[in-house]
């Protein structure tokens, strides 16, 4: 079940991904509705129209394929707004990746910020279309690189990367394996790119060499 705050109230578990929120327009409703992890927020095929703002925390949108494994598409993040569909129906699955704290808006509430979901949804088609390179990429070691520079910016372009998802979301992210994720982080480790604070903490000490790597 949903648990329910509000957003002077809230105070985030991961202060790190809370900092990142970015205010919401005034006409989004003031609730923020609480999921822990790996909460399913929508399934594949269900009515699609809500459209949904991250407050603080991450979430993965993935689909199932034929043979049962999982492809992400995407990983939104705090401050970023997501759920915008074609049709009528959603095309894909999204859960909490952390603990999220998300705000709501159904169609009827669309007119009364209409830019800004606009900017929103051209900002996700353009992730699209840079996910598609990423995963075109020949080196594991260079999808990687892109992902994390792209996190950063996202982040604030801070030398200090969080990680609000685990090594198997990112693998299924760049079409790769968990040991293949693992193995060419601690290549960058190894050659002094980066160092692993933690599971979920990432520090890039030569931001100039992971970008050339994306050359």
């Amino acid at each position: 079940m949903y648990a329910t705050a509000q957003s002077s109230t809230h105070r985030s578990a991961n202060p790190g991904l809370a900092g990142l929120a970015s205010r919401p327009a005034q006409s989004w409703p003031r609730r923020i509705e609480l999921l822990a992890a790996d909460t399913e927020i929508y399934a594949q095929g269900e009515r699609s129209g809500t459209l949904y703002h991250i407050e603080f925390g991450a979430v993965r949108v993935y689909r199932l394929l034929a043979d049962g494994r999982r492809q992400v598409v995407a990983f939104h993040l705090a401050g970023e707004t997501f759920g915008f569909e074609a049709d009528r129906s959603r095309s894909f699955f999204a859960e909490t990746t952390v603990e999220t704290g998300l705000r709501m808006m159904e169609p009827g509430d669309y007119d009364q910020c209409a830019p800004e979901l606009m900017a929103a949804a051209l900002r996700g088609m353009v992730r699209a279309q840079e996910h598609l390179l990423v995963v075109g990429r020949q080196s594991a070691v260079e999808k990687l690189a892109v992902f994390l520079l792209d996190l950063a910016k996202r982040q604030g372009d801070n030398d200090q990367i969080d990680l609000p998802m685990t090594r198997n979301d990112i693998g299924d992210y760049l079409g790769m394996t968990i040991e293949t994720v693992s193995r060419n982080l601690s290549r960058l480790r190894d050659d002094g790119i980066l160092r692993l604070r933690s599971s979920r903490c990432i520090e890039v000490l030569q931001p100039e060499r992971l970008r050339k790597l994306c050359q």
